[in-house]
């Protein structure tokens, strides 16, 4: 009888159709999501799986992880590794890669457009137009955003640049990290309650997972107060969604701009009718260009790991 095919890649979830091709048609991959049963087929045929494909949306999960016992790398498309069971990979020497750095400076330019759109009313000032309501009355006065005062949760790579960005609209900078960012020429805040207070605007840019679940809570949303605008473009994690809806809802909070929610794609029905929230289908990497340069990084990874047994960007 003829040895078995031998299975290296497995794709967990679809990217982009030519991407999908491309892992398809170059590398064998097997697409996962086809297979009916994911983990049974995974337990069936996992001893011949050497490296996953996955995204920060798709993941890899302990269960999948330890169906496939020949793995030996996760090669992610995306940033954010909150989604792949990073402890079990790990326990089993997995490395891990992602695709940082591409996608900085489309996702700053999406977290200080929803900043404006928040403050400045532009998508509500849309449908005002739209909805044929300018002839029967003015449009609400709105929200200066330049010289206001920006805290940023999350001095990494994109929150640099959304801070970098605020000094051109001569903004008060200040953040919270665990600990202070060497050569940063902004003040740093070790109290996240304490930033809120003093922030005109609060921009959340930090990691997902376990270590930041729940971190902007009802007290830091009710610090940020009645005219504060907050911004989401890291994981809808990290915000306390129900606390979120409600401050919003009885005008405890002054607005908000999110890209990113609990339950994707589910938005809680309470922010579709509030015209102070602008609402984004997380899109802060959907541009041409960072598309592009991200799968370059996936395919990029998972050729080196193939040639040398190493990825180019590890997580792990």
């Amino acid at each position: 009888m003829p040895s078995p095919q031998i299975i290296q890649i497995l794709q967990v979830g679809p990217l982009a159709p030519q991407t999908n091709a491309t892992l398809r048609q170059q590398y064998g991959a097997i697409a996962l999501w086809q297979q009916g049963d994911a983990l049974a087929w995974a337990r069936e045929h996992g001893q011949q799986v050497r490296v996953v494909v996955t995204s920060a949306r798709h993941g890899c999960s302990a269960a999948l992880i330890d169906a496939l016992p020949a793995l030996q790398a996760i090669v992610s498309f995306g940033v954010g590794y909150d989604s792949i069971a990073l402890d079990a990979a790990r326990a089993r020497g997995i490395q891990v890669s992602n695709t940082p750095e591409v996608l900085n400076d489309c996702v700053a330019d999406l977290a200080f457009g929803l900043l404006l759109d928040a403050a400045r009313g532009i998508a509500h000032g849309d449908r005002f137009v739209r909805a044929g309501r300018w002839p029967q009355g003015g449009f609400p006065l709105t929200t200066r955003v330049s010289g206001k005062k920006l805290g940023i949760l999350g001095l990494g790579r994109i929150g640099e640049i959304v801070a970098r960005r605020a000094q051109g609209f001569d903004m008060e900078i200040a953040y919270n990290n665990r600990r202070p960012r060497d050569g940063a020429p902004w003040r740093f805040e070790p109290d996240l309650k304490a930033l809120a207070a003093w922030s005109d605007f609060l921009v959340v840019a930090c990691v997902g997972g376990p270590e930041t679940a729940g971190l902007v809570s009802r007290e830091i949303l009710d610090a940020l107060g009645p005219r504060g605008i907050l911004v989401n473009v890291s994981r809808g994690s990290v915000i306390d969604e129900d606390a979120l809806v409600a401050a919003l809802a009885e005008g405890r909070l002054g607005g908000a701009g999110l890209d990113v929610f609990r339950d994707e794609p589910d938005v809680p029905a309470a922010l579709l009718a509030l015209d102070h929230v602008v609402l984004a289908p997380h899109m802060a990497s959907g541009t041409h260009e960072t598309r592009a340069a991200m799968t370059a990084l996936t395919l990029q990874n998972l050729d080196a790991f193939l040639a040398d047994g190493k990825v180019l960007t590890p997580v792990l």
